[in-house]
């Protein structure tokens, strides 16, 4: 039969929007469609990918939400963004509160994927790219630098709390093994910057800063990729040295320093301790905030603001410290 003249053809149905969400396992990978409730379960490998590949691609999510689990993630993470699928890394406390605020109590990885695909379409976080290899390669080799450092705190320790003759000869072999291992990861660290002519320029720029040396140059280059491309207020939340208000209604309580980068933070405390001396401009400022009153601590995160933002500038200007700005 004929359509009637002047009878409207139907509006062909618009799709809803749908939002995935992937709880990371080291062996598995729980995934979660909202709103239709569609769930996926794969091997967190290759094979699993390229299965989970093809089921999003059946379903098209306009956002996928991964929760940041260390080195577990990074595969999921490369294998989809390649093909094609926008994903956003989250810290797994954000989606923890989130699922509080939803009233999800109970945990487990299906539940938790359901989550993370609900944060997605209601939060819509940004997605982001996966470091380069060469990126990723540099932080796990500043990782295992520090977690060589820690080691050897511990072992130092352990040589005052025993007198036994073997026991202090098996610490001191440690130790050394520990030294010696750190100076080969320094070596690689090195080597893994000097790879590339961009990061190694970077490293020039930031070793000119007094005050940061090649620990906290190589931090900031590893773990902070938003150098130089973000602003000061930006640099300062992320690093997690902005002080954040604390106030509600008539009251007003005391502002402080609130989430961040720990590990960002800890070089920069150092780095900071070093530029109060180096530093005649930094000196005179800690000075000043002491001289109305601060206290060590809130003048000590004034400084390392100070040192984070001047080190984003340079990246951002491309030039090296001079005591007079150009």
């Amino acid at each position: 039969m004929s359509r009637m003249q002047g009878e409207k053809s139907p509006k062909p149905a618009v799709r809803e929007p749908v939002y995935g969400g992937i709880d990371v396992g080291k062996t598995r990978l729980d995934v979660h469609i909202y709103p239709t409730g569609k769930a996926f379960s794969v091997t967190n490998d290759k094979t699993g990918l390229r299965q989970l590949g093809w089921w999003l691609m059946s379903h098209g999510p306009e956002l996928i939400v991964v929760e940041a689990t260390g080195r577990y993630h990074r595969l999921a993470h490369r294998y989809l963004h390649d093909a094609g699928f926008s994903i956003a890394i989250l810290n797994p406390y954000r989606t923890r509160k989130f699922a509080d605020t939803l009233g999800k109590l109970a945990k487990t990885d299906a539940i938790d994927a359901g989550v993370l695909a609900q944060f997605a379409a209601i939060i819509q976080p940004d997605a982001v790219k996966p470091p380069a290899c060469f990126l990723e390669a540099l932080r796990d080799l500043v990782a295992a630098r520090r977690q060589i450092c820690d080691e050897v705190i511990v072992l130092k320790q352990r040589l005052g709390e025993t007198s036994h003759t073997l026991a202090l000869r098996q610490i001191k072999s440690r130790l050394k093994i520990c030294c010696r291992h750190q100076k080969a990861l320094e070596t690689e660290i090195h080597r893994q910057i000097a790879l590339d002519p961009a990061l190694a320029r970077w490293f020039r720029l930031l070793m000119s800063l007094p005050g940061v040396g090649f620990v906290t140059a190589a931090v900031l280059i590893a773990e902070l990729e938003e150098l130089g491309q973000a602003n000061a207020a930006q640099i300062a939340a992320l690093v997690g040295v902005a002080p954040m208000n604390r106030d509600s209604g008539m009251w007003r309580g005391k502002r402080s320093i609130h989430g961040g980068r720990k590990t960002v933070r800890n070089v920069l405390y150092m780095a900071a301790l070093s530029a109060m001396r180096l530093n005649p401009d930094l000196a005179a400022f800690y000075g000043r905030l002491r001289a109305t009153g601060k206290t060590f601590k809130t003048a000590i995160v004034a400084v390392m603001r100070k040192l984070v933002i001047l080190a984003n500038t340079l990246i951002r200007e491309n030039r090296e410290w001079t005591p007079v700005r150009p």
